[in-house]
């Protein structure tokens, strides 16, 4: 029985039982209205107290009376017997319910992650949603509201719903994280089957659960999400760790409304339990709508924890009442306090609990449960918790905010410094700004605030200038020059707006450093609106001269025209334009005068080159250059003589045509006049060319250098000719003749071979400088020498060729002279400290190549910190001297070092580099230069490529490649780093083909030329595909591809061919036979033919069609082979036999085992039939093994069929006067009972009739009481004795 009461019968009851002043709650009440407090009436609940009424209901029997089972056992109510309809009918009226699922929550502003806070549903936070969206597949719809808090609506599936949640906790809300330990062994129990109760137990709390794996030693396990998901999850695995220990657990269901007074304030009644009792107690978190309560541990200790927590029950159901109030949202999280502290405070002063509404309820009712004496005292508590914080809002621009903030928060300290209890609310995407706190101070630091706001508004202003966004750039000024100018000295702040559509630059401060800023921003925008653009063309070939030497012509040429920006290509560009930025008259000027100097730079580049041979470039060049320089002044030429280690002999002459000619001559001249070349020719027998030539040239080329460089021509193979042309100066062609006519003489007489072997890096100090020592030897001896090349395979073996006591002689000196080289010794020199780092670094890769380059000489420099000069060398005396000059030349070398710079777009730098710094590695080697990539800007779009327009920017730090080394050197390097900038063409290949070049074909190609290959999307219907690369790569590739083209269309015609189809009819009774067991039949016919066979499942609309697939004649053959297996089984004999199907599954045994070991027996095929009503068994093989396998299994049928039998047989009945003394009555025995009815003759007692025992058990095998279903085939079901047992047969 309830009883509602109104707000006076209340106010009268607890005036009768408490002390609770009227007077303090008028106060209160007062006081909520000054605060504007919206308090609605209270809505008092009387607590329902159950009474206990225990009605007696006597009932005499009679000792000769029975009754009607019915009549003693009614139904329950509302309940209905069982009514047999139709399976039309029962159809016609199933419910169709929807799956789809609609869940709402919030999102506390307070528990916001306010990363997009400003641009809610724009942006990132929209992007986010559309990708949860399509990962779930729910819909997601959101909004805020105005104090910020989110709210989200989501439909679909159910798992679609819980994950989409979990997704957007994890973006939008703050996450925390939480370990419990939880013994290793109930890890298992936690994660379930394939992990799926984990994953379910994240979808519904909306958690990341991480639990350890087994090979961690471990028992932590980590839960991350919100406050509110993070104690659900911990409550399900406690209670889910606590099921698997193998101590007591018991389950309690207490309302919901009670657990606060067993989990006592803060919690210190259940732990006071648990120190009692030694029983955990799990208590559901009050964000989880379940009632019940586990206690687990040692089974006395959990006995008396429930006994206690029932009791706290029991008498909080007696003397707990109910009240209702009405408190605005938006103070409830003063009543809450810091993580609930005051509701705990509340329950601790008063023993009445405070039951919030959910977070997403609209309504703003708080539930008091508690004693009547308290509940009183607790509402006034809350009463003051809600109006103990008021909140204020002042006017104030979103652009006056950091104004309000101030530098570090220095504005808003200073207002509120006073004010210890306020806090300050400023959100950028209101033009107010909130203020909490105590009421008094909230007035005062309202008042402080707005006057600050004023003053502000009074002497600030902001302006905002609509800008084409293509000045941007020019506005901001290299580095920020030109915006940090104009701010220092107007003292505003400038932010530059780019948006779709809206392009704006904002000026905010004071209003006449606006107005100044504004006045040179539109004169800035007004000039450069006046600019015009224009790009010359110019050979790649003239922009060295063009720039100058150490940029002086170029330099000149901006000085001339200092209005105009002039920017010339990047070096190796060969299409790439001068590109000229100004106003338009200077524009048309520069343009004119630079016409002009290219003309010119034209006219004096006209190249020739003069082969002279090289003994006579010293007399070209004159005594201290005299020669060469009087030819320059004369012919206004350049003239470039190869290097000295260089084995070119073309001087190379360059400037104006008519003066390059000139100069040539002038060359010639003196050549003619130093030099008197001369060609002859030497008359030797063709039988001695190859021995002349010598192995591989060997002889013939070291005549050739000995003398002076002549050259020996010997006639062709297939010519007759005797005649050997020799030519060059006239004192070398005849040393040359001399020599060819003394081999060819000594070859006459005879000749004999000898080697000597010595260590390649000795060579060079057997031959001497310029050829001393072995000319010496040659000499003395009158033999050849010959010492191996490049191409030898043995680069060890001498050989000496000549007559045997020549040979003789020669080999014993050679022998004397590797001996003596052999021989080790120590020498030392002085190398300048600050090389020394050049010579050790990586590892002493400088002195490895000095090494092995001198005959393997050891050179040691000092340690590192010790102040020395000093370098010590070990080994052979000729190569210590050898290693001396190497290193004076490595150290003149670095002496003469420069560092240039190359700009390289940073983006392109790992490519340039190539895998691991290989093509950088190979450059370093190739030029002996040292490279230095800048650092990596890790700032956010620094590795964006940039649009084409924007290639003229101005390169920044990390564009710029530094490269060390000689002049010349580091050009080279340079033209080398160049040409690794990749680029990106289009080539066109047909749509169709792009699903087959993807995949494999694909990564082939991009391994093969080292290029990146990337085609348009699926939804993309264009042709082109891009190709991206080094310029030689990409060329390479692109060929490679249209190879490629052709190769897909020839495979697209033959997936044309293996495309076509054959469908024909085989009976379904076949298909087990042509699979075969394992597949082994259908796998052999699909290897031997090439074609895909498809078989259709049993039941299917078409069964019996079988469809094979591939080329047409393969096809064909492959029916035939199926068809072969299907008329060979035609051929068997096929018997039908007639089996009980109850006893099938006897003879089939477990997993087979049973039919297999008969079929293998009487070597035949025994089939079951699928469903299971049907007993026709059919057995296929020889007609005598058939037969037999027949009488086999009937045998074994007749056999399982008595036991069948046997197990139906029933029991005689039992008589309810069998339980006489249970019921209190002096039963007598019952008479048998008769195998008809079953039903048994009552004596006295207390006798029941019509009651379940006594009903007869149904007749599975009965058509009438178990009907075929429409549409199944009436099988005659075989005759089965009548169960006599009272509840249906024994199982």
């Amino acid at each position: 029985m309830l009883n509602f009461l109104n707000s006076v019968d209340l106010l009268q009851y607890f005036g009768t039982v408490t002390t609770w002043r009227a007077q303090g709650l008028l106060e209160g009440t007062k006081m909520m209205h000054q605060q504007s407090m919206m308090v609605g009436d209270m809505i008092p609940v009387h607590s329902e107290i159950p009474t206990h009424v225990e009605e007696m209901n006597n009932i005499n029997y009679e000792n000769n009376a029975s009754y009607a089972y019915d009549d003693l056992f009614p139904a329950l109510p509302h309940s209905q017997p069982p009514v047999q309809r139709s399976i039309q009918q029962a159809t016609n009226k199933l419910r169709v319910g929807s799956s789809l699922h609609t869940q709402v929550f919030h999102v506390p502003y307070e528990e916001r992650k306010l990363d997009n806070a400003n641009t809610f549903g724009e942006g990132e936070s929209l992007r986010t949603c559309q990708s949860i969206t399509k990962d779930t597949g729910a819909h997601i719809e959101i909004s805020t509201s105005k104090d910020g808090s989110l709210t989200f609506l989501m439909t679909g599936k159910l798992s679609a719903v819980l994950d989409a949640r979990r997704l957007i906790l994890t973006h939008f809300q703050q996450q925390a994280s939480k370990q419990i330990a939880i013994p290793k062994e109930h890890h298992r129990w936690i994660l379930g089957k394939q992990g799926q109760k984990l994953k379910e137990l994240e979808k519904v709390t909306a958690t990341k659960i991480s639990v350890p794996g087994i090979a961690e030693n471990s028992e932590t396990i980590t839960i991350t999400g919100t406050k509110e998901g993070i104690e659900k999850a911990e409550h399900e695995i406690r209670v889910c760790s606590e099921e698997q220990s193998r101590k007591a657990l018991e389950r309690v269901k207490i309302p919901k409304i009670y657990h606060p007074f067993i989990q006592g304030p803060y919690g210190e009644r259940a732990a006071a339990l648990t120190a009692e009792t030694g029983a955990r107690i799990h208590i559901p978190p009050a964000s989880t709508q379940s009632d019940e309560i586990v206690i687990a541990g040692e089974k006395n200790g959990v006995l008396s924890a429930k006994a206690q927590i029932e009791q706290i029950y029991q008498d909080m159901v007696k003397k707990c009442s109910t009240v209702r109030v009405e408190v605005p949202k938006s103070q409830h999280k003063y009543v809450i306090g810091a993580r609930g502290t005051t509701i705990q405070e509340i329950l601790k002063e008063t023993e009445v609990s405070v039951e919030m509404p959910p977070p997403d309820s609209p309504t703003g009712t708080i539930t008091l449960h508690g004693p009547h004496n308290k509940i009183g005292l607790a509402l006034s508590k809350v009463c003051e918790k809600a109006n103990s914080v008021k909140t204020a809002t002042v006017d104030a621009p979103t652009w006056i905010h950091k104004y309000i903030i101030g530098k570090n928060g220095s504005n808003i300290k200073k207002i509120t410094q006073e004010f210890s209890k306020i806090h300050v609310d400023i959100t950028h995407s209101e033009d107010k700004v909130k203020i909490d706190g105590p009421p008094e101070e909230v007035e005062r630091a309202q008042l402080e605030l707005d006057s600050f706001v004023k003053n502000l508004l009074a002497t600030l202003t902001y302006v905002e200038l609509s800008v084409d966004p293509k000045f941007f750039k020019h506005i901001i000024g290299k580095s920020g020059t030109n915006i940090n100018r104009l701010k220092d000295e107007t003292g505003v702040v400038i932010n530059i707006i780019e948006s779709e559509g809206n392009n704006i630059i904002r000026i905010e401060g004071s209003r006449q450093g606006v107005a100044d800023a504004e006045r040179e921003l539109r004169e800035m925008v007004m000039k450069l609106e006046n600019e015009r653009t224009k790009e010359v063309y110019v050979d790649h070939r003239y922009i060295k001269s063009l720039i100058g030497v150490r940029g002086e012509k170029i330099k000149e040429l901006r000085e001339k025209f200092e209005r105009v920006l002039i920017t010339l290509p990047d070096q190796g560009q060969k299409r790439s334009p001068v590109k000229l930025r100004g106003p338009q008259e200077d524009i048309e000027k520069c343009e004119k005068y630079l016409h002009k100097i290219i003309k010119e730079i034209a006219e004096w580049s006209y190249v020739q080159e003069v082969p002279i041979f090289k003994q006579f470039h010293k007399f070209i060049i004159g005594k201290g250059g005299a020669n060469l320089r009087k030819i320059r002044d004369e012919t206004q030429t350049v003239i470039d003589l190869p290097a000295e280690g260089d084995d070119s002999d073309v001087i190379t002459v360059r400037g104006k045509r008519e003066n390059v000619e000139e100069a040539v001559k002038k060359i010639q001249q003196i050549h003619n006049e130093k030099a008197n070349v001369v060609t002859e020719e030497v008359t030797i027998a063709p039988k001695y060319y190859n021995s002349l030539i010598g192995a591989g040239g060997k002889l013939i080329h070291s005549i050739m250098e000995e003398c002076g460089g002549v050259l020996i021509k010997f006639p062709p193979a297939e010519s007759d000719s005797d005649k050997v042309v020799i030519k060059g100066p006239i004192e070398d062609v005849e040393k040359a003749k001399q020599q060819l006519l003394a081999h060819a003489s000594e070859r006459e007489l005879t000749s004999h071979t000898a080697h000597v072997r010595a260590k390649p890096e000795h060579h060079k100090f057997l031959i001497g400088k310029n050829g001393a020592n072995i000319k010496k030897i040659r000499e003395q001896t009158g033999a050849r020498i010959i010492f191996p090349t490049d191409k030898d395979e043995d680069k060890e073996a001498i050989f000496i060729i000549g007559r045997q006591e020549q040979v003789e002689a020669a080999r014993k000196q050679l022998e004397a002279a590797v001996a003596e080289i052999s021989n080790v010794s120590e020498g030392e020199m002085s190398v300048t400290p600050r090389h020394h780092r050049h010579f050790v670094a990586r590892r002493g890769e400088v002195l490895r190549r000095i090494a092995e380059d001198c005959g393997g000489v050891q050179i040691s420099f000092p340690r590192q910190g010790v102040n020395s000069d000093r370098v010590v060398l070990k080994g052979p005396k000729d190569c210590i001297e050898a290693a001396k000059i190497r290193i004076n030349e490595i150290i003149e070398d670095l002496e003469a070092k420069v560092t240039i710079e190359c700009v390289i777009p940073q983006r392109h730098h790992r490519t340039v580099m190539g895998a691991r710094g290989a093509k950088v590695k190979d450059i370093t080697a190739e030029h002996d230069v040292q490279i230095k990539f800048p650092e990596r800007d890790t700032t956010e779009g620094a590795d964006v490529p940039v649009k084409d327009n924007d290639e003229s920017a101005e390169p920044g730090p990390n564009d710029i490649i530094r490269i060390t080394g000689r002049p010349e050197n580091c050009e080279a390097a340079k033209n080398a780093l160049l040409e690794q900038v990749p680029i990106t063409i289009d080539v066109e290949v047909p749509n169709e083909l792009h699903r087959l070049l993807a995949g494999q074909k694909r990564r082939e190609l991009m391994q093969t030329y080292d290029v990146h290959i990337l085609l348009p999307p699926n939804d993309d219907t264009s042709d082109i595909v891009k190709v991206t690369g080094t310029p030689a790569n990409v060329e390479r590739a692109k060929l490679a591809l249209v190879d490629k083209i052709v190769e897909m269309e020839k495979e697209k015609e033959d997936r044309v061919l293996r495309s076509f189809e054959l469908k024909f009819k085989v009976d379904p009774e076949y298909h087990p036979l042509v699979i075969g067991k394992g597949g082994v039949v259908i796998t052999k016919i699909r290897t031997d033919y090439g074609v895909q066979i498809n078989l259709p499942k049993r039941g299917e609309p078409d069964d019996d069609i079988i469809t094979i697939q591939g080329y047409e004649d393969k096809a064909l053959q492959a029916k035939e082979a199926i068809m072969a297996i299907v008329h060979q089984l035609d051929n068997q004999y096929r018997e039908e036999v007639d089996i009980d199907p109850r006893v099938h599954r006897r003879l089939i045994g477990l997993r087979g085992k049973n039919i297999r070991r008969i079929m293998d027996e009487y070597k035949v095929d025994i089939r079951f039939p699928k469903q299971g009503d049907d007993s026709i068994v059919v057995i296929t093989g020889d007609e005598d093994n058939v037969l037999d396998a027949k009488d086999h299994l009937l045998n074994l049928a007749e056999e399982y069929m008595q036991d069948v039998a046997d197990r139906y047989t029933r029991p005689a009945a039992p008589s309810l006067g069998d339980f006489g003394d249970v019921l209190g009555e002096t039963a007598t025995a019952a008479a048998p009972a008769s195998t008809g009815a079953g039903s048994a003759t009552a004596g006295t007692g207390f006798v029941v009739k019509g009651g379940p025992w006594e009903q007869r058990a149904p007749d599975t095998a009965s058509t009438h009481e178990f009907p075929t279903m429409p549409g199944a085939t009436r099988q005659p079901a075989p005759a089965a004795p009548t169960p006599t047992a009272a509840w249906g047969p024994r199982r």
